[in-house]
């Protein structure tokens, strides 16, 4: 969309909210860079150029802006939702890739090489992936300087950057101050010893509500919570663990994030926000349901309905097979013996979570007897904990989703349920659609639809590519049926 001059202009006038992430407006005459929303005066169409990412006005040149404070605007809503190499990657760094295993690594997960992978990302985000990584840890060095009370030298070292020279030099460059007096003007904000408090954005409108009851009505004791108001879960981060405390407010969500190491910060913030699907484009998606004569009430009703993800693409498959064909009572009762015997013991100083949920690596070393299941699901999980602990199959944030699809659909148990569930959960395809999904069909019923599910199939490409979200709104419709 930077592409387009008069249309980022008249969203620059606008203030409208719903282009934040998708563009940033860098002005020539102040060297600034800053989010459509910006509230200060907008800038003569004559001095503003727009680039596709921060790392890209960074690099060009220009300091985040201390009002609108772009660097933590809502992502753009095309790396989640697109599955080709460019929004793969850009995944794969916000996961923290590039942080911890350099480009290199990054193109080996992409199963491309570090020449095609540049490439692609300089013509499609301004910036390339060092670049882009490099924006990220400067965001995580401000949230750490502003809410914490740690020395700088620990919030250089937590947010990634090798020296305390680069680290000071960064921040000066991105946000035009020293860390010190970013802290100063920050004032004190900590919310409590261990704990970094932060506001997620969104665009709006969200049914936070909505969503965040999806996630609770499903909780494994011990893993997960619902305690004052927030949904709580344990985080199996690369160094160590994390508890994560989500509230609805208004216009963003409260994320209370207490780590075992502060160098997970980032990650733990971005799948956070996966997990909310926090990126979504809304007005996007809702106009294209919408235009369906059965879908735009339910639109109406409950705008901005988005699709619940996961924060770890394992864990949510190995619990789409514990769940299979079973009620969300007997899923959750498998799920909560697997992680009582199996899963790794976590302290949780203010709540009831005590356990990270297994491992597919753990799993996939335990003695098949040991694990208290049906014979034929044990069988379909030792399948899976099988490929995904090999790397055979990979459902992670930056996987290719048909290769995905089709490894799964290979396995002995999954059938077309399974795999659409851990795609739109686990690989995140806003496209994603069951129609032989129980709940489905007694809605499409309910709505005067075909519950044949070819014929339901078919009705659905009106709804593309965001059968995800229509998906949402039947389940909604399915549960105020008389059981």
């Amino acid at each position: 969309m930077h592409d387009d001059f008069d249309r980022c202009v008249r969203a620059v006038h606008s203030k409208d909210s719903r282009f934040d992430g998708w563009f940033f407006t860098a002005v020539r005459t102040t060297r600034i860079y800053c989010r459509p929303s910006c509230p200060g005066m907008p800038p003569k169409a004559e001095n503003m150029t727009f680039f596709p990412s921060a790392a890209a006005a960074q690099q060009a040149g220009y300091r985040a802006c201390k009002r609108c404070r772009p660097d933590a605007s809502p992502g753009s809503p095309q790396w989640n939702a697109r599955a080709d190499l460019a929004a793969r990657a850009m995944r794969l760094i916000a996961d923290g890739v590039v942080d911890r295993s350099g480009v290199p690594g990054l193109a080996a997960h992409l199963g491309y090489s570090v020449r095609q992978v540049e490439r692609q990302l300089l013509a499609e985000f301004g910036a390339g992936p060092l670049a882009l990584a490099r924006a990220q840890r400067a965001q995580t060095a401000r949230l750490l300087i502003e809410t914490t009370e740690l020395p700088m030298s620990e919030v250089a070292t937590a947010a990634g950057f090798g020296s305390i020279r680069t680290f000071n030099d960064t921040v000066r460059e991105v946000f035009a101050l020293p860390p010190t007096e970013l802290r100063q003007r920050a004032g004190r904000q900590t919310a409590g010893a261990g704990v970094i408090s932060l506001r997620l954005p969104f665009r709006e409108p969200m049914c936070a509500d909505k969503l965040l009851a999806q996630l609770a009505a499903t909780v494994v004791p011990g893993v997960e919570e619902w305690r004052d108001g927030a949904y709580r879960r344990t985080l199996r981060l690369p160094h160590g663990h994390g508890i994560a405390s989500l509230r609805p407010a208004a216009g963003h969500v409260v994320c209370q994030l207490s780590l075992t190491d502060l160098r997970d910060l980032a990650l733990a913030i971005s799948r956070c926000r996966r997990l909310l699907d926090l990126d979504a484009d809304p007005i996007a998606v809702d106009d294209q349901l919408s235009a369906d004569p059965v879908l735009a009430p339910l639109v109406r009703a409950t705008p901005g309905r988005r699709v619940p993800h996961t924060v770890d693409g394992a864990e949510f498959a190995m619990r789409a097979v514990l769940g299979q064909q079973l009620t969300t009572a007997a899923a959750r009762a498998h799920a909560t013996r697997l992680v009582a015997a199996h899963g790794e013991v976590v302290r949780d100083p203010v709540g009831g979570l005590t356990h990270l949920f297994p491992s597919p690596q753990v799993l996939a070393s335990v003695d098949p007897d040991m694990l208290a299941l049906p014979r034929t699901r044990r069988d379909t999980l030792l399948g899976l904990v099988s490929a995904l602990a090999s790397g055979t199959i990979d459902v992670g944030v930056g996987a290719d989703r048909e290769r995905a699809r089709a490894r799964l659909a290979a396995l002995p148990g999954f059938g077309p349920w399974t795999v659409e569930n851990i795609a739109m959960r686990a690989l995140g395809d806003p496209d994603a659609f069951l129609p032989g999904d129980p709940g489905i069909r007694a809605a499409a019923r309910e709505l005067g639809l075909s519950t044949n599910a070819n014929s339901l199939a078919a009705h659905s490409s009106i709804w593309r590519p965001w059968r995800a979200y229509a998906m949402q709104h039947l389940w909604a419709v399915s549960e105020r049926l008389p059981r």
